[in-house]
């Protein structure tokens, strides 16, 4: 049961991980983290099908290997979390889940912003 649980819980953060590319507010990058580490679990054709992809692939390993995040990557992560910010800034009339969500934002792009980049890592 366990190993079916991983396969399922690998496929819906996949799900989600290509939604986020095309909505902006909901992450990639997290849930495509989640998808190999379930992945790892569940499906081992999976797990290889998500490191031999030309794209996810070297994003995964840049991380795994290095905990690098590629500079195309940041800046677009950064513009995402600030269109997404506008839109519910246009949407939202309560401050204080504005400010809570701002403050957040903040966290997620300092944190993003500060890890290495895979070519400057040793």
């Amino acid at each position: 049961m366990t190993h079916f649980l991983a396969l399922i819980l690998a496929y819906f953060f996949l799900t989600l991980a290509i939604v986020g590319v095309f909505l902006p507010g909901i992450p990639t990058v997290p849930f495509l983290l989640l998808t190999a580490w379930f992945a790892a679990r569940g499906s081992d054709r999976l797990h290889r099908w998500l490191y031999s992809h030309p794209h996810l692939g070297k994003l995964l390993i840049d991380w795994e290997q290095k905990g690098a995040v590629s500079r195309t990557s940041k800046i677009f992560a950064v513009l995402m979390l600030i269109a997404s910010y506008l839109v519910m800034y246009h949407r939202l009339t309560n401050v204080w889940i504005l400010a809570g969500i701002g403050v957040l934002f903040i966290v997620i792009a300092s944190y993003l912003v500060s890890r290495p980049e895979p070519y400057k890592c040793k």
